[in-house]
């Protein structure tokens, strides 16, 4: 299986967990999951108020620089962490 294929099946997979994953999981699979679709981030830094936009907006920035194949490498190992500790 390719790298593209297995990180479209884990990301797939990753929705169908039993439980909630606790919020810095998310934001770690959400930077993750977009450095690998759109890159390096392209949108401006949510304003003061908007606190959850702000943190994915964070969570996606602080992957910056980050190649498209090392992004799903990472997504994939994180994704496979919380699908073993919540169960599918």
């Amino acid at each position: 299986m390719s790298l593209k294929a297995e990180f479209e099946q884990i990301a797939e997979d990753v929705k169908k967990v039993k439980t909630r994953p606790e919020d810095q999981e998310l934001l770690d699979l959400y930077g993750l999951y977009k450095q690998v679709i759109v890159g390096d981030v392209n949108t401006e830094k949510p304003g003061v108020l908007d606190l959850k936009g702000k943190a994915k907006w964070e969570a996606w920035n602080s992957r910056a620089g980050m190649s498209k194949d090392d992004a799903m490498t990472a997504y994939i190992a994180l994704a496979k962490e919380v699908i073993n500790k919540y169960g599918m």
